[in-house]
């Protein structure tokens, strides 16, 4: 039986939405490329925005796409009061594109494979909930609240006649504590 391992991995922390990596940022994507040195991924694909474009330098095949964008994947009409941040700041074509985009998303990655393939998508906090909602069978409401810190990874196996396999989430072990959660307020961070 054959598998599709879909690495996600977050950017690094960015200067600011727009702009590439910090400073810890940088030591971030350094990090990750370390821990996955070893792993021989038939593809890498990456956000064209600079911060992710930036911490997929490890990988010099690396491609752009905007199918692994910052967007919101989804939103229902009514958004709960909870997760109103999530929609402020975005505009009405990523309001409008974002759930097509996601689509396509899944539709290139959350797929089996036809013989053992490995492949790195590094890209925003929502698309990786997006596809851990997916993994998980949960419905389209269900990828926010789902978090993810800068430079961690998350890994779902895909395979023939089984459901995905959420094998690894957020995890953060290449990174030592002071670069964890960067960016995320104390009472979202886990210790």
């Amino acid at each position: 039986m054959s598998h599709r391992y879909l690495y996600l991995a977050r950017h690094g922390e960015a200067v600011s939405e727009e702009a590439g990596l910090s400073d810890p940022g940088r030591r971030q994507a350094e990090l990750l490329g370390a821990r996955l040195a070893g792993v021989p991924f038939a593809s890498v694909t990456h956000s064209p925005l600079p911060r992710a474009a930036e911490t997929a330098a490890a990988w010099p095949q690396a491609q752009s796409s905007d199918v692994v964008g910052d967007y919101p994947p989804w939103v229902p009409a009514d958004v709960p009061a909870a997760f109103s941040a999530l929609t402020e700041g975005w505009g009405a074509d990523e309001l409008r594109d974002g759930p097509e985009l996601a689509q396509q998303a899944l539709a290139r990655f959350a797929v089996p494979a036809e013989q053992e393939t490995y492949e790195l998508v590094i890209t925003h906090s929502f698309l990786i909930a997006w596809f851990v909602r997916d993994a998980l069978g949960a419905p389209p409401e269900r990828w926010m609240g789902i978090n993810t810190g800068n430079a961690a990874l998350t890994v779902i196996r895909y395979s023939e006649q089984r459901p995905p396999a959420l094998m690894l989430y957020n995890d953060m072990a290449h990174l030592p504590p002071e670069l964890r959660w960067t960016g995320f307020p104390p009472h979202l961070r886990v210790r």
